[in-house]
């Protein structure tokens, strides 16, 4: 290391965005690089190992300094020498713990400036967030640097960062200290190990089918080399002595690729790239908002005994159904910033880095022979009905179906009055029908053969079997209860009569009520939709009850072994 050599930081420099900053700021040779972050050691990735930073590493044009934000020491030893400080460390946003974040982006930012001041670094760059006026209800449309902070954020993440960059700006001029704040917004590319991989892992999982909101929200999106060039911007613009326009420190920029684009709609175009289905099934915020508070709160309750950080929570719920896009009008005035990368090159270069998360093709087993569905209908009708094979006999069901409900069933009939008012229709349609000449407009009348009404000796001497029979076990009933000694038999034709007087009052109406959505819904579709999906169904059902099975059986173990140490 001469001595003439001017070095920056990069604090948290082994994070997504901030190794591409690395490698920018080693390739433009304008600096030497001091990479600090939480580790002990750098460990360098096989690429990188070969690349640049490798390199850097090895001539001594970069080192490498392990770096806690809290510890004010380490932070003064790491700004030694240096004239530039990007600081770009903060806390994955996924956990939404205040303490943790409050310790890093508000008390590590202090620590940063006083550091600043005291060694007489002449310039700061200060990686914040577009959250930090975003209140997780009200959508952004093209804002720019004129929002203000909002009364309350969408989680600590946000607040924090709020915190932060206001310390920083507040910080300009500070014993020569120049600063500005970098509002990035949704950084993705190659390296980044939360949103492609996590959109994967839904993927495979069959949970990135589904659209939270109305899939119309617009966001910016920001290639990682185009936030990388935006902090050397920032630098520039903030050692240049003759600026763009106004002066370019002590202000916040938004940085995009100024391209917005829904977010649903970008989202499906990395998935599609990687081979997986686009989403299409959409579900209403409002929806799943209580099952992402249920998921929050069990995650505090069991975050401590190493429960995973949950991907459904409300504000990553609120993110992604709200559209959030932003105006760079400033940071191309001031910082001389545009785009370098393409939102579609970008996306490109994206896929193209993860082809170990690529789908695994493999060609479908045409089923042979008819569905499980089918055969558990009876391969008749009903399942040629239910299943709608046949469409115009579907169709014909529905619609009678339909007629019963508006006629014996919304108009509040009793079961009594219900099968009386049938009757009567039956009565006045064969009536009608009787009187009817055998032809009206040259159509010919098929008149009924009396042959339909007509039992056989075989049919009535089944009826009539049929009825004694049912007699002679009503007089045995009565019988036996006469006799006053089975009690068990007189709770039974209690029972029942209180069962049938209760069905005869209650309205048809009320009993569709109940059954409504349980009954036909279930018959018309879910026996549809089995057959189509039946491979989907039986594996879940299946990775279902295996996990049921082994949870029994770890439960039962565990107790079987705590009975023996008893």
């Amino acid at each position: 290391m001469a001595e003439e050599d001017m070095w920056c930081v990069v604090t948290g420099g082994r994070g997504f965005a901030a190794r591409h900053l690395v490698q920018m700021l080693i390739q433009y040779n304008t600096y030497s690089v001091r990479v600090a972050d939480l580790g002990a050691t750098i460990e360098l990735e096989p690429a990188e190992e070969t690349g640049v930073l490798g390199q850097a590493l090895r001539s001594g044009r970069a080192q490498y300094i392990s770096l806690d934000l809290r510890n004010k020491d380490q932070v003064l030893k790491a700004f030694e020498g240096a004239e530039v400080v990007f600081h770009m460390a903060a806390p994955n946003s996924s956990i939404n713990n205040y303490q943790l974040h409050h310790s890093v982006n508000v008390q590590g930012t202090k620590n940063v400036i006083d550091a600043c001041v005291e060694l007489k670094v002449k310039r700061l760059v200060y990686t914040s967030s577009p959250s930090v006026v975003f209140d997780g209800i009200h959508g952004i449309h093209n804002g720019n640097e004129s929002l203000p902070y909002p009364p309350s954020h969408n989680d600590h993440y946000s607040a924090t960062k709020a915190e932060g960059e206001a310390l920083v700006m507040k910080s300009n001029g500070t014993n020569g200290l120049l600063t500005c704040c970098i509002r990035p917004s949704s950084i993705f590319g190659p390296g980044d190990r939360l949103l492609v991989p996590s959109l994967v892992d839904a993927a495979r999982a069959g949970k990135s089918k589904f659209i939270i909101g109305d899939g119309n929200n617009i966001y910016d999106f920001t290639y990682v080399e185009n936030v990388a060039h935006a902090h050397i911007c920032a630098e520039r613009a903030l050692a240049s002595e003759a600026t763009v326009s106004e002066k370019a420190a002590g202000q916040a920029y938004f940085i995009t690729n100024m391209e917005p684009i829904k977010f649903w709609e970008f989202m499906s175009l990395v998935l599609e790239g990687l081979g997986y289905e686009r989403p299409r099934i959409k579900i209403p915020a409002f929806v799943i908002m209580p099952i992402a508070h249920l998921v929050e709160w069990i995650y505090r309750l069991l975050g401590p005994y190493g429960m995973k950080v949950p991907q459904l929570t409300p504000s990553r719920i609120r993110l992604l159904s709200c559209s959030r896009s932003f105006d760079c009008s400033k940071a191309k005035d001031r910082l001389g910033y545009a785009p370098i990368i393409t939102l579609q090159e970008g996306l490109q270069r994206t896929i193209e880095s993860y082809p170990h998360l690529r789908a695994k093709t493999q060609p479908k087993t045409k089923r042979e022979g008819p569905s499980k569905a089918f055969l558990y209908l009876g391969s008749g009708r009903v399942a040629d009905t239910l299943l709608w094979k046949d469409k115009k006999q579907t169709f014909t069901t529905l619609l009678v179906l339909i007629a019963i409900y508006f006629n014996f069933i919304a108009s509040g009939n009793t079961i009594v009055t219900a099968l009386t008012k049938l009757l009567v229709f039956i009565s006045i349609f064969l009536f009608i029908h009787g009187i009817l000449p055998a032809k009206i407009l040259g159509y010919t009348v098929e008149k009924m053969p009396t042959s339909w009404f007509h039992l056989s000796e075989d049919m009535s001497h089944q009826i009539a079997l049929s009825v004694s029979s049912s007699w002679n076990f009503s007089v045995n009933v009565l019988k036996s209860l006469a006799e006053g000694n089975n009690g068990v038999l007189f709770f039974k034709v209690v029972f029942s009569l209180l069962i049938l007087s209760f069905l005869g009052a209650v309205s048809l109406q009320n009993i569709y009520a109940i059954e409504k959505c349980t009954g036909l819904t279930f018959a018309f579709i879910a026996f549809y939709v089995y057959e189509k999906k039946e491979e989907d169904i039986d594996g879940i059902f299946i990775k279902t009850h295996s996990f049921g099975c082994k949870l029994i059986s770890d439960f039962a173990r565990k107790f079987l072994s705590s009975k023996k140490i008893d």
